[in-house]
């Protein structure tokens, strides 16, 4: 950086001091969420070709965790997706944060949360998530519950429910909440 090294000091890379865990209320922010999926879908972990887009995202509602700048929202960082297959019957899914922001606290488990309470508001009797093996241990710590071992779209994924009475209901998800990580990760 232009800056390293004055006074021998080394400059650290920006970190956002704070996200918004909120519904995508905006134009930008549905495709910000978009995008993100296709960086980490398909770009990152190659499980699609093209696009991880599906019928789903016409009835679903679109979750982000944005980052901020001077407290005014910056950048989507983190998406997930829910919808209701049926009464009472919703689904979680395509979570996805961005890999700069994975070190930082919570982002995934923050939308997770944001997921299942805007469900249990909405009449949720079950909800449930087809969950990539490498996330299994942070959903177990958020009191979902494992099923079976499952195949999607060529993955091992757990199949998974949430104990709802962890989540109490989020009647306005576009309001949201502000999420500062405890601490910043470098």
């Amino acid at each position: 950086m232009i800056f390293d090294n004055i006074h021998g000091l080394k400059a650290n890379p920006f970190q956002s001091p704070g996200y918004f865990i909120k519904a995508a209320s905006s134009p930008w922010e549905a495709q910000a969420a978009l995008d993100l999926r296709r960086r980490v879908f398909v770009e990152e972990q190659k499980i699609f070709e093209d696009d991880d887009l599906d019928n789903i995202d016409l009835v679903a509602t679109h979750l982000v965790a944005i980052s901020t700048l001077a407290h005014e929202a910056d950048s989507v960082v983190g998406t997930v997706r829910i919808h209701e297959e049926e009464p009472g019957v919703w689904w979680g899914s395509r979570l996805a944060v961005d890999f700069s922001y994975r070190n930082v606290g919570r982002l995934g488990g923050e939308l997770i949360n944001l997921a299942v309470r805007t469900a249990n508001a909405r009449g949720c009797t079950k909800f449930l998530a087809n969950v990539q093996m490498q996330n299994v241990i942070l959903f177990r710590r958020m009191r979902w519950h494992p099923v079976k071992e499952i195949d999607c779209h060529g993955v091992p994924h757990m199949h998974m429910y949430a104990d709802l009475d962890r989540y109490p209901p989020k009647e306005d998800p576009e309001i949201g909440w502000y999420h500062k990580p405890r601490r910043l990760v470098a």
